[in-house]
């Protein structure tokens, strides 16, 4: 952490700054999904020690922090979202002693670790739900939450998992039904009890005194539940226990703290990471998400892409946050499509389109977080049957919507759209076999497209998505105004072009951005036109901005310059 801090110091001492500014302000985070990151031993499953292998490769593209998707014991369920002891590492990824060795040697190039925790719910398997089921009066009983059957023998409501069916499972040695909104291998935890609370603070105490930089909360937003009440989402304790864990844990450690919200909304965002609060540092939330989802179908049956509703998404998130609180930046993650594949142009212009979503997002307020492959324009899997799909929320909701008369072929086209698995295939390190990821077979198949698609590659060639992204690691870190910069929207009602600026002392820089396979001339109001320094580009330089632009196909540019220039 101290060359992040170091850098930060230098650049405040460059601009009038604002008071509250952390090390994560100016640092970019890389999500790694271990069980397809980079496998060391042969077993088709990426580890630990894969990971620590590919640190110089993390360090050379210029990232500060390392989010590492569970890494916990875990049947495996749900890859590891089902936790079935929050103090060991499952077999597969390595070893404690693998954990430590990747958290020294990245520390040692500069590189913080966030491990992602899942405080919700449990696995089955796991030792307190093994004694929560044993019988109605054993001390582990309530640190689930289990309810008894409606007058009818069948669940005690109408709650849905999010997995699809209901959120009750019958227990038939205790005749009664515990909660688990997600598969009925992942009970969910009874945060009342203030017993479970203080178990998971002193967990989360035990992995910080390990050297993490932080956490990332999966479905935070849940915790608060009320069940009986049908409460799912930002219960009315959630933010106390909130204040709670962050006095108790990480609170008084200068670390870095996101919590998973598909609830959130810019009021509720503040709750959470307002300057005043002391919970935590943000949120994810996923307006920009959900907003290009079927009313009916969800996901599985995607609208067709709306720049205008997209922009007005996150500007919105961008004012909402523009004086306090701080937004996440990202375009995917382990749960979400391939960002070129939906919202870019996976195939004629792959290249250009990646690194034009790249511009935008790394150029807004905010930290931004690039998911694994994600850097090298890595695209949606072409899979044509559900047997090649591993995910359990895939393979629930193909089974469900079959059932309510969906063909085959329309869920899997879905699916190829939006299922989590495409950002769960192998990450394509080189042309070699099963995309130099393993020497055996991978769990889940690899992209065919990794012969032309993989690091290796794009490493080699300057112009390359790879070089692109490193780009913009680096200007995040050089000019405080992509840092600190106001944000302001331009043209928001342009269906094809995304303008905006951020200003801070004097200077302004002007972001253009064509979300169109095709030329697109573009009228700007004049007081944007100027003569500037162009900071990146995925075309030749544009070194001054006129009032009628010609932009290319997916073009994209940052120009800054003094105001009125």
């Amino acid at each position: 952490m101290a060359d992040i801090l170091d850098q930060l110091a230098d650049a405040l001492h460059q601009a009038e700054l604002p008071s509250e500014r952390k090390w994560w302000h100016t640092s970019t985070v890389y999500q790694i999904y271990p069980r397809s990151f980079a496998d060391s031993d042969g077993d088709g499953i990426g580890d630990i020690p894969g990971i620590t292998a590919k640190l110089p490769y993390l360090k050379n593209l210029g990232v500060d922090v390392l989010w590492l998707s569970p890494i916990y014991k875990s049947p495996m369920d749900d890859n590891g979202y089902d936790i079935s002891d929050y103090q060991d590492i499952a077999p597969e990824f390595g070893t404690l002693g693998d954990f430590d060795d990747l958290v020294t040697e990245a520390r040692d190039m500069g590189i913080g670790i966030v491990l992602d925790l899942v405080v919700n719910h449990t696995s089955d398997e796991h030792p307190w739900f093994l004694g929560s089921r044993k019988s109605k009066d054993n001390p582990l009983r309530d640190f689930y939450i289990w309810r008894k059957p409606a007058p009818d023998g069948g669940p005690p409501n109408d709650l849905k998992s999010s997995f699809g069916g209901p959120a009750w499972t019958l227990d038939a040695e205790t005749g009664e039904y515990y909660l688990h909104l997600f598969s009925r291998r992942q009970p969910d935890l009874n945060w009342e009890n203030p017993q479970v609370r203080q178990r998971i603070y002193d967990m989360m105490n035990w992995w910080l005194d390990r050297g993490i930089a932080g956490f990332r909360m999966d479905v935070i937003d849940y915790i608060g539940k009320q069940v009986d009440q049908g409460i799912v989402h930002d219960g009315p304790h959630l933010h106390d226990y909130l204040k709670e864990m962050n006095e108790k844990t990480f609170g008084r450690r200068d670390i870095l703290t996101v919590g998973e919200a598909w609830s959130a909304t810019p009021g509720s965002a503040l709750l959470y990471s307002g300057r005043d609060r002391h919970e935590l540092s943000m949120v994810f939330q996923f307006e920009h998400v959900t907003q290009q989802w079927d009313e009916t179908y969800g996901k599985w049956r995607s609208k067709p892409f709306d720049l205008v509703k997209l922009k007005s998404v996150l500007s919105k998130w961008q004012y909402a946050l523009a004086d306090d609180g701080w937004n996440s930046l990202f375009w995917g993650n382990h749960d979400l499509p391939r960002a070129v594949s939906r919202y870019g142009d996976a195939t004629g212009y792959r290249r250009e389109s990646a690194k034009m979503l790249a511009t935008v997002l790394h150029l807004m307020k905010g930290t931004p977080f690039i998911y694994q492959g994600e850097e090298i324009g890595m695209t949606n899997v072409p899979f044509n049957d559900i047997a090649q799909y591993r995910d359990i929320e895939t393979l629930n909701m193909h089974r469900l919507h079959l059932e309510a008369g969906l063909s085959p072929d329309e869920f899997i086209k879905g699916a190829n759209e939006n299922a989590r698995d495409n950002a769960r295939t192998p990450m394509q390190w080189s042309n070699a076999p099963n995309g130099g990821f393993s020497t055996s077979v991978p769990w889940i198949e690899v992209n065919p497209n990794f012969e032309t698609v993989n690091a290796e590659a794009e490493m080699m060639d300057e112009d390359s998505i790879w070089n692109h992204y490193r780009r913009l690691i680096a200007l995040r870190k050089r000019h405080p105004i992509i840092v600190y910069g106001e944000y302001q929207s331009w043209l928001d009602q342009h269906p094809d072009v995304f303008v905006y600026t951020r200003t801070l002392d004097g200077e302004r820089l002007v972001v253009v951005a064509n979300f169109k396979p095709n030329e697109v001339r573009l009228d700007l109001p004049h007081e944007l036109a100027c003569e500037g320094e162009c900071l990146i580009t995925n075309y030749e330089v544009v070194p001054s901005l006129r009032e009628t632009v010609a932009l290319k196909p997916y073009e994209a540019f940052a120009i800054k310059s003094p105001i009125n220039a």
